[in-house]
Order: C-alpha cells, then sequence, then structure tokens
C-alpha cells in the first residue's frame, strides 16, 4: 500500500490531536480531507476506529476493526479493535472468542491478555481472568498494566497515552500547532 506523505500527513496527525483534545467530529472531519484513496490505509483506519469509539458507534468501529484485520493481519491492534468492539455491543463472548482465535499468533501481546481477563472476568470465569491477567503481567510493562487496570475508562490497547489528560491535552495542542490548524481543518 501507498505511503502517506504531506498533507496527508499532517491532517492525519491534526486528527489525532483533535482526538486527544476529546473532539472527534472534528477529527472525523480532518480524516475526511485525506486524499479519498488513502482513506483505506492502515494508519488512517486505526484513527478513524478511535474516532468511532469515541462517537460510541460501535457496529461501524466493528467494520472498521474488520478492515484492519484484512489490510495489516500482522498487527495485534486491529485484532484487539475487532473484539472491544463486540464486548461494546454486549457481545462478550465473541469479543474473546475473536481474541482467543489470535492469542497465539501474539505471544508477546499484553493487552491480548488484559482485554481476556477482562471479558473472561465478565463472563464470571474468574479463574480464567486470573491466569490471562497474571500472563500479561509476566509479558508487558507491570507500571503501565496496572495504570491501565486502575482507570477503568480506559480501553486495553496499545495506546500509552489517555485521551484528555493535561498532558495529552499540552501535546494535542502543540500538535495542532505544529500541523493544521482548526480553522485550515475546516478547509479541508
Amino acid at each position: 500500500m501507498k505511503s502517506l506523505e504531506p498533507p496527508d500527513t499532517l491532517r492525519l496527525r491534526a486528527a489525532q490531536a483533535w482526538l486527544e483534545l476529546g473532539n472527534y467530529v472534528e477529527a472525523d472531519a480532518g480524516l475526511d480531507g485525506i486524499t479519498a484513496s488513502l482513506r483505506a490505509h492502515p494508519d488512517v483506519l486505526k484513527v478513524r476506529w478511535e474516532v468511532y469509539a469515541a462517537a460510541k458507534k460501535w457496529e461501524a468501529a466493528l467494520d472498521i476493526a474488520a478492515a484492519l484485520v484484512r489490510l495489516a493481519p500482522e498487527q495485534a491492534l486491529g485484532w484487539v479493535h475487532r473484539s472491544y468492539a463486540p464486548h461494546e455491543l454486549k457481545r462478550t463472548a465473541e469479543a474473546r472468542d475473536n481474541l482467543l482465535a489470535v492469542v497465539e499468533k501474539f505471544p508477546e501481546d499484553a493487552a491480548i491478555g488484559c482485554n481476556l481477563a477482562r471479558y473472561e472476568c465478565q463472563l464470571g470465569r474468574l479463574e480464567q481472568a486470573r491466569r490471562w491477567l497474571q500472563k500479561s503481567f509476566e509479558i508487558g510493562d507491570p507500571r503501565k498494566l496496572k495504570l491501565m487496570a486502575l482507570d477503568g475508562s480506559r480501553r486495553l490497547s496499545h495506546s500509552g497515552s489517555k485521551s484528555g489528560s493535561p498532558t495529552s491535552r499540552k501535546i494535542a495542542v502543540a500538535r495542532l500547532q505544529r500541523g493544521v490548524g482548526h480553522r485550515q481543518t475546516k478547509q479541508l
């Protein structure tokens, strides 16, 4: 697949910054400004998934995650997203089964184990949940995993920053100042 280049990379960064500021509407508008033939690029789809997740449009998020899995099956993030959307649609057993099907493909991915622990717990399978959580702590960064586990509003994914935190807002503002600003985004 063709790689993203300016101005599309700037539009993508601006969309990410809008998301970090908690404005998924502006983020979505920014993504719509990306060259039409590149809107199915995995990097664009990852941000589009975050937009739909922020908007709680889980069926659309599931469609985007399925596209990510088709385009980049070697990346765990698409599989994690493809399980999280059904979970939010109250189809937690399906979410668990989606990840169980690929857990051996990504043996060093702590986010998969953490999400499996969450799903098993919600399905009342506490012993399995403990095993998945223990495995995640063995292979992942325990400090990061503890922070993610303590923050119930944060999805367990590969992202290291929490949307809406003061630090991520400062980063987002700096990205917008370096890249495409609010007025420019409206013109895209």
